[in-house]
C-alpha cells in the first residue's frame, strides 16, 4: 500500500454534495494524530494550511476536541469541499475554511501550531518558502510548525515508490517535487522555526516538526 495523493486540480476529482475524497486521508490521519497528540498544545488555534477534501480537518477537530481547528486552502473548488464535509460533521471546534495561498498574504494574524500535510512537494519551492515565512510570523514562541509528507535525505536511500513519484510529479509541473528535509530546515531557521523532530511515517513518509524561537535570523 502506498501513500501518494493525486495532486488537487481544481475542480478534479469525484465529489458528493461538494465533497472531495482523498483516499490518502484515510490511510495516514491516524498514524498523525498519533504524533500530533504528542506534539499539539493542551488548548488554542490550530491553523491548517491546504486542507484539500477537508477530511482531515474534520477529523482532527474529532480527534483533540479542545482544540479550535481553522481548515484554508487556495481553490475554490477545495474550500467548497471543506465547507461541505464540516456542514455534515457539525463540529464546534471546527471553523469555516479560509482562503489562504501560502505564498502570499495571510489572513490570520495568529495561531498556536500549524500544521500542512502533502503540500510542499505539490506546489512551487516558493509555496514552501511562504508557508514557512506565514508561519515564523504567525506563531507564538514555541508554537509548532508540522509538516508531513514525502522527502528527499541526504546520506538516506530514497525508496524507489518516491523516486517515481517524484518524476511524476515533475512530469505534470518542473516546479513541483519532493524535497531535500535538509533544505526545508534551512529554509524555516532563516524564519525563526528551529527543527526539533524527525518521525518515520508509514508508506515512507516523514513528519517533520519545527518550533518558533524568539528571533528570525533575517
Amino acid at each position: 500500500m502506498t501513500d501518494r495523493p493525486e495532486p488537487w486540480q481544481p475542480g478534479s476529482g469525484p465529489a458528493i454534495a461538494g465533497r472531495r475524497f482523498a483516499p490518502a486521508t484515510t490511510r495516514n490521519r491516524d498514524a498523525i494524530v498519533g504524533v500530533l497528540r504528542e506534539a499539539l498544545p493542551s488548548s488554542g488555534l490550530m491553523l491548517e494550511v491546504a486542507s484539500g477534501s477537508g477530511e482531515h480537518a474534520v477529523h482532527f477537530a474529532v480527534s483533540f476536541p479542545d482544540l479550535d481547528w481553522q481548515p484554508t486552502d487556495p481553490d475554490p473548488a477545495a474550500l467548497a469541499s471543506i465547507a461541505a464535509w464540516r456542514a455534515e460533521a457539525d463540529l464546534p471546534n471546527l471553523r469555516p475554511p479560509l482562503q489562504l495561498d501560502a505564498s502570499a498574504a495571510w489572513p490570520i494574524a495568529h495561531a498556536d501550531a500549524i500544521l500542512c500535510i502533502n503540500m510542499i512537494h505539490i506546489s512551487p519551492w516558493e509555496a514552501t518558502l511562504g508557508l514557512l515565512k506565514g508561519a515564523g510570523a504567525t506563531l507564538p514562541p514555541g508554537g509548532l510548525l508540522y509538516l508531513y509528507g514525502p522527502y528527499m535525505r541526504d546520506g538516506v536511500e530514497t525508496a524507489p515508490s518516491n523516486l517515481a513519484f517524484d518524476a511524476s510529479l515533475k512530469s505534470r509541473d518542473p516546479r513541483w517535487g519532493l524535497r531535500a528535509v535538509e533544505d526545508v530546515i534551512a529554509a524555516a531557521k532563516t524564519e525563526g522555526l528551529e527543527f526539533e523532530q524527525l518521525i518515520e511515517m508509514p508508506a515512507n513518509n516523514l513528519s517533520l516538526l519545527f518550533r518558533k524561537t524568539h528571533i528570525r535570523s533575517r
